[in-house]
């Protein structure tokens, strides 16, 4: 995520990015801590709001720390790629013996079954935008996931009940955050509540 951050800094933003160990535990124990490392960063910086932009599953670990615990000072949040409604992909690779060392525990919980952490999160109450991808590289994935998907990720996935804003790419998703409409579209998001769709 260095090249957003960098745009939002040039654009006058004061930003923090988070690292945390995807593979390492699960989604209940990541997410208060890679959500309160961002928020601390940005308080210590004055921040009287702070916006976030996630990828993947960073955007279940917002829903699920803000379902938790409710964020005051939440702004805006754009999300790259999210399985806002699970993967077909955590579905099919679950019961792989090497799944657990490859997706780690908290990549397992985002299935798109009843019992899938992002089925339990419920609808969005924050001002939200989501990008999609349909540019994959994996035509693997692609082959078993159904309809447009950025290689991990179904369009249709990504949405949530509740957002505010939704646009889609052709970029995959790992390349999301690094191509430069996503970034101007994403900046213009936070700064306005609504996609610019700059191409």
């Amino acid at each position: 995520m260095r090249e957003m951050a960098a745009a939002f800094q040039t654009a006058g933003y004061s930003t923090v990015n988070v690292d945390y160990p995807s593979q390492q535990g699960m989604v209940e124990s990541i997410a208060p801590v890679a959500i309160n490392l961002g928020l601390a960063g940005c308080r210590e910086e004055g921040a009287s709001v702070v916006h976030f932009v996630t990828h993947s599953m960073g955007g279940i670990l917002l829903r699920y720390a803000h379902r938790q615990k409710p964020i005051p000072d939440l702004g805006r949040v754009v999300m790259l790629g999210p399985p806002n409604q699970g993967s077909e992909i955590i579905d099919l690779v679950r019961s792989w013996p090497l799944a657990r060392l490859i997706s780690g525990q908290a990549g397992l919980q985002l299935g798109t079954d009843e019992n899938s952490i992002p089925a339990k999160l419920g609808p969005v109450d924050f001002e939200l935008g989501v990008i999609a991808g349909v540019g994959s590289i994996n035509p693997w994935m692609s082959a078993i996931l159904p309809n447009y998907d950025d290689g991990k990720v179904t369009v249709e996935r990504t949405r949530v009940v509740g957002m505010t804003d939704f646009m889609i790419v052709e970029n995959s998703h790992y390349k999301l955050m690094n191509s430069r409409k996503v970034i101007k579209n994403t900046l213009g998001f936070v700064k306005t509540g609504t996609f610019p769709r700059i191409r």
